[in-house]
């Protein structure tokens, strides 16, 4: 007898039927398939657990809803452009594009190893020109739509990758800012950049997270920190005596650096919000001394009483101004650039220009300060020491005045502004005609009544930087032309493809002269092309449209199935994506929905967040020496494992204790198969144990659904173990009814097919299941079990009990056991009082119930029924009444499971209801019945 599992037997042969059969391939005629997709992965190499993790999420997900029914899309492709290859190449003496393809092919078998079910027809590769050129496509398309900017920019430089980071790829560590890849500290520096302008669409990215029911409300507030979303009062600040930018410091200067930096303000789409350009000072006049105002951004503007000077960011253009003109403000702003925001500290400078105070007319003096960051607010603050830390913090630096104008509402709250800013709400003080009313009083008639201050919302969100000084990624669709300035390449030039590879320092394709150098499509005229790549955050920003239609040569995607398949069903991916990657695939989504190219505004509806495996307490890393390959213990062992170890959402450490678990799984179910196939000898005629067994197959069908259906595998598989324990068990008990001990194992070969389908295969096959079990319907119940946890309680309580009193009576060799169903007036009395008594428990009227049950005709007397009513109120705890049902349903429950007392106790059991005179009828009640124990 064949009773071993040996998956690597038959992987291969039930991988190759579903490869003959293209069981995985979408059915051309679907019309709205359910998408199911894992974010693809980064051509790293191999597989590692993560991947594993995710894609037998995802996997076994697509499976489930393929047996129900469902037309699936289950793609798969590779995030193939990116630093980590370029730079493995380099260490490997190859050439990124070699690497990357090797790579593509050592996954792609081990994916297929893994037996994971892809449409693999619809397979795309981003570093290929058939995709990449639409990534170009698209850039042009936002460039005419103004959602594209140049500018020179104070950008985050990681010094290992030679290249610029969004502010998302900045991570802190320790105190310092690193890069997210190779963890080198980051520093800044002055480069002409592209910018996707993102904040343009920061107030929809920012309400729309409310509608992302299906998304965890982790990732969503994530995504709402990291756009931080501010409301407060826009106040300008006139600063007087700027001197003129003298020609000849003005000439040595790009127009990019005099005109403002990259991020000095944000912007969002909607009411409240400017341009970019608008937080730079607006100079009204060009004499040796101009005249410019400076916004400042406050949540608080009923402290602008207290403002006692006025500091603006390095990075503003007021900065710019008054360095060329001063020396000692170029010496700061220069060493600031070049520095890490956390090294600055509270440094600043004093300039030679003053603001006036907006209601006082006061002069205030007017500083360059490093604490003061371009990308926050306007890049420019009043500073109000006395209720702000930080401004606190600045002004005992520079010994700056600090004049409180917000006292606590309590009196006997001590507060020393020489030490210690007070930021809490309060009474105005030292505010004019503001003095004595509340904070928020005054915040709204200064918003009302005061020109200078007006409402604004503020976001903390900057603008997408998507240049990169790097070979391996997607050439920007630009050239710099001498006359005609930065022209986009025609669309009938696309795709702009890279040159062949150079081992280079610095920027590979600024060193391929020969590409570089091209005509302008305007002039014809010479021409340099643009030699940064872009951010391959692009290319996962819309491949999931590109799935659709893989193949399409005239567009990047078919819009009428991007109408029809949209949003993708479920996407699953780790939460350290909740900013870098679906933020921009959000924001995507919407830009390409205004360019009238798709219909929907979110690209997911239900997205679900994996957790990690852990190997001793860390997350699995190579660099660690704590990585377990997914085929050391076999494809499926490794799958099921994952699945079954906890909640999708949580992290889990790797055992191999835990592991075999899932090994024994595959043996049980597998053993059993064979023993059935191979041994026969099973009854034709049904026994009341039979019925219970039948009972808990659609049991287990109703649990495994809807758990399946909430992702939650770690409890579909509980459930699969637990019905094979019962079926073992019954076969154990007796020779099995042959039809519902079958029933029984192709039911658990459908169930673990999603989980483990070579398993699930192998097993219906032996069964003579009809088809493939990856074809087949998902299982249904024969019966209604809709309270199906209702009779597993009773009958596990019922269990329970018996052990409790075999137990504490010391009784070794049980020979008869009763269980005695309660009377039915005690059910009709619960399901007559089941309201009152829930809202009656303190201070009830127990002569008023109980008259109320007499009067409805129970078959009892008021001596009888008191006592069990007052029982009923004194229990405390309510909520099992919920599910009490009726006599004959609990003596059926109980008859069908009196087999299982009888197999663990070796003793004659009977099943009846408590008459009147039943020396048990007083202990018996409804979900617990009496027991009595010879």
């Amino acid at each position: 007898m064949t009773t071993h599992y040996d998956h690597a037997q038959v992987q291969e042969f039930w991988q190759y039927v579903w490869e003959r059969d293209d069981v995985y391939e979408l059915p051309a005629d679907a019309d709205d398939p359910t998408y199911v997709l894992g974010m693809f992965p980064y051509t790293s190499g191999t597989l590692h657990m993560g991947h594993v993790r995710n894609y037998a999420i995802t996997d076994a997900y697509a499976r489930y809803r393929r047996m129900q029914g469902d037309d699936v899309l289950h793609p798969m492709g590779w995030d193939a452009f990116g630093l980590p290859a370029e730079n493995a190449a380099f260490e490997r003496k190859t050439d990124p594009e070699s690497w990357t393809q090797a790579c593509i092919r050592r996954m792609r078998d081990e994916l297929e190893t893994m037996g994971f079910g892809y449409d693999w027809s619809r397979e795309i590769t981003t570093c290929e020109p058939e995709y990449y050129r639409w990534n170009q496509w698209f850039f042009k398309r936002l460039y005419e739509e103004g959602l594209v900017e140049y500018e020179g920019a104070s950008v985050n430089w990681c010094p290992d990758c030679e290249t610029v980071l969004a502010a998302a790829q900045v991570e802190e560590r320790d105190g310092e800012r690193v890069c997210w890849r190779c963890e080198t500290p980051v520093g800044r520096r002055e480069l002409d950049q592209w910018f996707f302008t993102i904040t343009d669409y920061a107030e929809e990215l920012h309400d729309g997270l409310e509608d992302l029911e299906g998304w965890p409300d982790g990732v969503r507030e994530i995504q709402r920190n990291w756009i931080g979303r501010q409301e407060g009062a826009r106040i300008g600040f006139e600063v007087s005596e700027v001197p003129r930018v003298r020609e000849s410091q003005s000439d040595s200067r790009s127009p990019s650096e005099v005109q403002r930096t990259s991020e000095d303000t944000s912007n969002g789409r909607g009411e409240g919000t400017e341009s970019r350009e608008s937080a730079g000072p607006d100079t009204d006049g060009v004499g040796d001394d101009a005249t410019s105002t400076v916004d400042v951004f406050s949540t608080r503007p009923e402290t602008v009483y207290g403002a006692t000077y006025l500091a603006v960011s390095p990075g503003h253009d007021l900065a710019d101004e008054l360095a060329a003109a001063d020396d000692d403000v170029a010496a700061y702003v220069e060493d600031v650039r070049e520095r890490d925001p956390g090294e600055v500290g509270f440094s600043g400078v004093e300039t030679d220009a003053t603001a006036t105070h907006p209601l006082t007319g006061e002069e205030l003096p007017v500083y360059v300060a490093g604490y003061v960051l371009e990308d926050v607010g306007t890049g420019a603050v009043m500073g109000v020491p006395a209720h702000n830390e930080r401004d606190h913090a600045f002004a005992l630096e520079h010994d700056l005045s600090i004049e409180g104008v917000v006292a606590p509402k309590d009196a006997s709250i001590d507060v020393d502004l020489e030490t210690d800013a007070y930021t809490g709400e309060g009474i105005l003080e030292n505010s004019g005609e503001y003095s004595g009313l509340e904070s928020g009083t005054a915040r709204e008639r200064l918003l009302e009544e005061v020109a200078a201050i007006e409402a604004d919302v503020t976001y903390r969100l900057r603008d997408w930087l998507i240049s990169r000084q790097r070979y391996w990624g997607t050439p920007i669709p630009v050239v710099h032309c001498d006359d005609c300035g930065r022209v986009p390449v025609p669309d009938e030039d696309l795709p702009i493809e890279l040159p062949e590879f150079v081992r280079t320092t610095g920027n590979p394709l600024d060193a391929a002269e020969e590409w570089k150098q091209t005509v302008c499509p305007d002039c014809g005229g010479p021409a340099e092309r643009e030699t940064d790549t872009m951010d391959t955050f692009v290319d996962s920003s819309w491949y999931f449209l590109r799935f659709l239609s893989p193949g399409l040569e005239d567009a990047p995607f078919d819009t009428e199935l991007t109408d029809d398949w949209l949003p993708v069903d479920v996407y699953v991916g780790g939460e350290e994506h909740a900013i870098l990657h679906l933020l921009y695939t959000r924001f995507f989504t919407k830009a390409l929905a205004d360019l009238g190219l798709l219909e929907q505004r979110e690209p997911i509806r239900e997205l679900k967040s994996q957790g990690t495996v852990l190997y001793d307490g860390e997350k699995m890393s190579s660099s660690k020496g704590n990585v377990v390959a997914p085929q050391e213990y076999g494809a499926e062992t490794t799958r099921l494992f994952v699945l079954s170890a906890a909640h999708p959402e949580q992290d889990f450490e790797w055992t191999a204790n835990n592991v075999r678990g899932a090994y024994e799984l595959q043996q049980t179910l597998y053993g059993m198969a064979s023993a059935f196939v191979e041994e026969g000898d099973t009854r034709v005629k049904r026994r009341p144990h039979d019925g219970y067994l039948a009972r808990e197959i659609d049991r287990t069908i109703v649990a495994v659904t809807d758990e399946y259906e909430r992702f939650r595998f770690h409890r579909a598989a509980t459930e699969i173990r637990e019905l094979a324990r019962l079926l073992r068990r019954y076969r154990e008990y007796e020779r099995p009814h042959g039809e519902v001990y079958r029933r029984g194992l192709l039911t658990l070969s459908a169930l673990i097919a999603p989980m483990a389908p070579h398993l699930g295969e192998e097993c219906w096959n032996k069964l003579r299941g009809e088809g493939l079990v990856v074809e087949a319907d998902w299982p249904t119940p024969e019966s209604d079990v809709a309270d199906y946890r209702r009779e597993r309680r009773l009958v596990e309580t019922t269990l329970a009990d018996v052990r409790d009193i075999v137990d504490t009576a010391a009784i070794d060799d049980p020979e008869r056991i009763d269980l005695v169903v309660a009377q039915d007036w005690k059910y009709e009395t619960i399901r007559l009082l089941r309201d009152d008594i829930d809202e009656s428990i303190e201070g009830a009227d127990t002569e008023s119930l109980v008259d109320r049950v007499l009067e409805a005709g129970v078959d009892a007397d008021r001596e009888t029924v008191a006592p069990f009513v007052v029982d009923l109120l004194e229990r405390g705890d309510h909520t099992e009444l919920e599910e009490i049902s009726d006599a004959a349903s609990e003596r059926s429950i109980l008859e069908r499971s009196a087999w299982l007392v009888t197999d663990e106790f070796d003793a004659d059991v009977t099943v009846r209801q408590a008459t009147d005179g039943d020396e048990l009828a007083e202990a018996a009640r409804p979900g617990k019945p009496a027991i009595h124990i010879s």
